[in-house]
């Protein structure tokens, strides 16, 4: 068995206005009525209050000519505990930076004139605009929608805009039934909900058996939207041919596509006629399509599914915009690949790589020679190029939040260096200590080598002891970075040591690592976790009485595994788990989970219970804390409630904390975040055996 798409969403920074009102009195309340006995940051230090101050950039545009810069920022709306985000617009060497407009999804048309976006519009919902360039003010409706848009992608001729929007599906009428009419003023229960789709619901968005997701194009001058594709399949992001003709999207157009695993196809439909051809013929899953800029390629990523539970790493592939001659560019590097763009004088691509914790910009040629563009300990992620290889993207490191970053792209040679052109928390910062980072390597105890950081908190001593808190990643197919991390930073800020590490499984070390937990996970990727944890306290400067660990999803499924295999750690938190594989297959929201396992359950189910913590729950004696959010349609609250009943019916000291609020993940709502990091920590302090940290666990003032 080889799990994947466990996703383990991260809440992240927020606003920069003052706290006011009562909600705002509320939230910062959270932080400033701590638990008693609880471990508190320095004031030089970062304070967790300040994540409702934090802003977060996103997703930066540079105009075709290379002369503006359109970014989001991400801030908390206070009053109503949400992430709501502002669109900025600067000169692209960072002067004249101003408001634009509130929205999100922006995209510039391709002669420069215009900026696309989505946000709130009349009559109600998420609504299209369009806003000249050089015209002060925000822009204007253009679209008039019953659902919401995403996916912008303008014409190449710069007058019409492909999105993609829900189409809700017509009742069966095999399912109509003739009821009496109730009596007048009757107050009859709902009928039932029919379900009768495989895949029915997703995560963070609900039942989603009701439509299907298809094609739409407007003009950019307002009119109604035209749907371009149709049918019972999804068709992901549009992409324009170079003449405007053509869309190409992602999709499997088959009758039996939702019984298929890991399989998608590129397509292309006549923007006029509705016309669908199919341009690829693969063995996995084929998506993100990108026309060169002559129009002549398509160039997409790929990966192989033949071996179901195994893991193939997808790689970036060129064909004609017919679909002919396809040929893999990437095959060489054995990494994680995302973000194509094409080189403007369409002589290749640019995209970004995932490798050993940091994040970088590549180029192929479409002869597949492919070289670095960008190095160093960061994560970059490049967004946008205009047409004269001026490249912009975010970039952030351990000690330094993410902020636009523009870079000319070299035609031979790499660059390290780049031009910040935000600094939008630097007021925030200022005159606080930052916890450091430590890269790590150590030797696992079959001899894999694994990579790890430890974050030291600030003024750190190693002639002093310290809590170690072990912190394991979701996925499990994921990667640990050096990108700056607020609950890290918290955590060190108030004295503790924090370890993370990408243990087998994880990507970013090549195919054959992450695929030596195929059919075995959780197991030996437990020892790289203690075997870091051996490493860390070899150093000198850990109380061993004080050792801690959580995790959420992926992390969670090992952080109760662990508890089950040791009794070395003080506490553990273990966050959104899978307990119980036999049960979770059939509750999670894709049947592909089934696929990840030699046999169906029904079949042997003698994997399933072997790699299911809830096997092993006769030997927990960590006392150990359960987050789950009440949403959660990735690892249902089921799973939470079956470990934490045993655990209670074995006497282990335990909690059940049903998160309001939220799916997969704890801390996507700003107070859940805030929440999330008080009782994890108020936990630990509760049975740690640290001075004064015998208290209860802190009541939050909003209950």
């Amino acid at each position: 068995m080889s799990p994947s798409f466990f996703a383990s969403p991260h809440a992240r920074r927020a606003a920069a206005s003052r706290i006011s009102g009562f909600a705002s009195v509320v939230l910062l309340a959270l932080v400033a009525a701590p638990t008693l006995g609880a471990q508190q940051a320095p004031p030089d230090h970062i304070q967790l209050n300040q994540y409702l101050d934090w802003q977060d950039v996103q997703s930066p545009q540079i105009s075709p000519n290379g002369s503006q810069i359109v970014y989001g920022r991400r801030h908390v709306d206070k009053m109503n505990d949400r992430w709501r985000t502002s669109l900025w617009i600067m000169n692209a060497d960072g002067t004249h930076d101003r408001f634009l407009a509130d929205g999100s999804g922006i995209k510039w048309s391709p002669d420069g004139k215009r900026i696309a976006y989505v946000a709130d519009g009349q009559p109600s919902g998420a609504q299209i605009f369009v806003k000249w360039a050089d015209v002060d003010g925000p822009g204007s409706q253009i679209s008039n929608l019953t659902e919401s848009p995403s996916n912008l992608e303008w014409a190449p001729d710069s007058k019409s805009l492909a999105f993609n929007m829900n189409v809700t599906e017509r009742p069966d009428p095999e399912w109509h039934i003739s009821m009496p009419t109730p009596p007048k003023g009757a107050k009859w229960v709902e009928p039932p909900k029919i379900v009768t789709r495989l895949n029915f619901r997703s995560d963070r968005i609900g039942y989603v058996d009701i439509y299907y997701h298809q094609i739409f194009v407007i003009s950019a001058d307002g009119g109604e939207a035209r749907q371009i594709t149709k049918g019972d399949w999804n068709a992901s992001a549009p992409a324009f041919s170079g003449d405007g003709k053509w869309v190409a999207f992602s999709s499997l157009r088959t009758p039996d596509a939702e019984h298929a695993f890991r399989h998608s196809e590129i397509y292309a439909a006549n923007v006029s006629t509705g016309e669908v051809q199919q341009l690829t013929h693969s063995n996995g899953t084929a998506g993100g399509p990108v026309y060169s800029p002559d129009g002549r390629l398509v160039a997409y990523t790929h990966a192989d599914s033949v071996n179901h539970s195994a893991w193939s790493e997808g790689n970036i592939w060129v064909m004609n915009a017919d679909g002919s001659n396809p040929h893999n560019l990437t095959a060489s590097l054995d990494r994680p690949v995302s973000g194509v763009l094409w080189a403007p004088n369409g002589a290749g691509v640019y995209f970004s790589v995932q490798s050993e914790g940091s994040e970088n910009f590549y180029y192929a040629s479409t002869s597949g020679q492919v070289r670095p563009v960008t190095t160093g300990t960061h994560v970059l992620l490049v967004t946008d190029m205009a047409r004269n290889g001026l490249a912009v993207g975010t970039r952030t490191t351990p000690t330094m939040p993410p902020d636009v970053v523009t870079f000319l792209a070299p035609t031979t040679g790499t660059v390290s260096t780049f031009a910040q052109r935000t600094n939008i928390d630097a007021s925030i910062l200022a005159g606080k200590k930052v916890a450091t980072t430590e890269e790590m390597w150590y030797t696992s105890k079959d001899g894999l080598k694994i990579q790890g950081w430890i974050v030291k908190p600030p003024d750190f001593d190693a002639g002093k002891k310290y809590p170690l808190i072990l912190q394991i990643h979701g996925g499990p197919q994921s990667m640990y970075n050096v990108a700056f991390n607020f609950a890290r930073q918290d955590e060190a800020a108030k004295g503790y040591v924090v370890l993370y590490t990408n243990p087998r499984g994880s990507t970013g070390y090549g195919t054959k690592f992450t695929n030596l937990i195929d059919n075995d996970y959780p197991d030996h990727d437990f020892d790289d976790l203690m075997t870091g944890v051996d490493n860390v306290i070899a150093k000198g400067y850990i109380d061993t009485k004080n050792l801690f660990v959580y995790g959420c999803s992926g992390g969670g499924v090992l952080t109760s595994w662990t508890v089950g295999h040791t009794d070395r750690f003080a506490a553990a938190v273990v966050q959104c788990p899978v307990i119980d594989w036999i049960s979770f297959v059939g509750v999670t929201d894709g049947a592909g989970w089934y696929g990840n396992f030699a046999k169906p359950f029904w079949e042997d189910p003698s994997e399933y219970l072997k790699r299911s913590p809830i096997m092993y729950v006769g030997n927990v004696k960590t006392p150990t804390m359960l987050m789950t959010g009440v949403l959660d349609l990735r690892t249902p609250i089921p799973q939470t409630e079956e470990f934490y009943r045993a655990l209670k019916l074995r006497g282990v000291p335990t909690a059940m904390l049903r998160m309001n609020n939220e799916y997969h993940g704890t801390s996507s709502t700003p107070s859940n975040f805030l929440r999330t990091q008080l009782y994890v920590e108020g936990w630990f302090q509760r049975y740690g055996h640290m001075a004064g940290a015998h208290a209860e666990t802190q009541t939050d003032t909003q209950q």
